[in-house]
C-alpha cells in the first residue's frame, strides 16, 4: 500500500487520528504530548495514533498529505483540524470539544 493511500484509508476508516511523534503513551516531543493532553481532556476514547518516527515515508507523506509542514497533525472524521497550536486554541473556545461531540467523534 503507497503511503498517500495508507493516510487516506487511516483518516477516513478512524472518526479522530493523530499523528505525532513517539504513542499517546509516550510522546517524543512536546506538541505531540500537548496534543494528547487536550484530546484526553475533550473525552476522546477512540483515538488512533499513527507514530511518523517509525516511518520516514510516512512522516514525509502526511505533510504532503494535509500540506502542513508540522507535526503533530489532528484529523476528525477525515478532515485536517491542524497541527498543535491550532487544536489548542481551538480547545480554548471550546470549538474542538464541539467539532469532537458532533457525530459522536470523541
Amino acid at each position: 500500500m503507497e503511503v498517500k493511500e495508507f493516510i487516506g484509508k487511516t483518516v477516513s476508516e478512524n472518526p479522530v487520528v493523530l499523528f505525532m511523534k513517539g504513542t499517546a503513551q509516550f510522546p517524543q516531543c512536546g506538541f505531540s504530548g500537548r496534543a494528547i493532553q487536550v484530546l484526553k481532556a475533550c473525552g476522546v476514547k477512540n483515538l488512533v495514533t499513527v507514530n511518523v518516527l517509525e516511518d520516514e515515508e510516512v512522516r514525509q507523506g502526511i505533510k504532503d498529505f494535509s500540506n502542513w509542514p508540522t507535526i503533530p497533525q489532528l484529523y476528525v472524521r477525515g478532515e485536517f483540524l491542524g497541527g498543535s497550536d491550532i487544536i489548542y486554541e481551538m480547545y480554548q473556545s471550546g470549538e474542538l470539544q464541539k467539532v469532537l461531540a458532533s457525530e459522536q467523534a470523541a
